[in-house]
C-alpha cells in the first residue's frame, strides 16, 4: 500500500505543511488568525567554508515559487 503522499511525489515533510494549512483554515475567524502566526516561519541557512560562516539566505526569497504556490 502506497502512502497518498508518495503516490502524489511531494515529501511527508511538504505534505504536513499542506496538513497543517488545510486544518488552519478551516478553524473559525479568532482561533485561524491565532493558528496562522504560529504557522509562519523563518528559515535561513548559510554555507561554511574553511570553517568560516557565509552569507545567511533567507529560504522563501531562494525560492518563491514554491512559497506563492502556498
Amino acid at each position: 500500500m502506497t502512502f497518498a503522499w508518495k503516490a502524489a511525489g511531494i515529501s511527508y515533510n511538504r505534505y504536513l505543511a499542506i496538513a497543517a494549512r488545510v486544518v488552519r483554515r478551516s478553524l473559525k475567524e479568532e482561533k485561524r488568525l491565532a493558528a496562522e502566526r504560529r504557522g509562519e516561519m523563518d528559515l535561513r541557512f548559510a554555507k561554511w567554508e574553511n570553517g568560516k560562516q557565509g552569507e545567511m539566505k533567507n529560504v522563501a526569497q531562494e525560492q518563491p515559487h514554491q512559497t506563492a504556490s502556498s
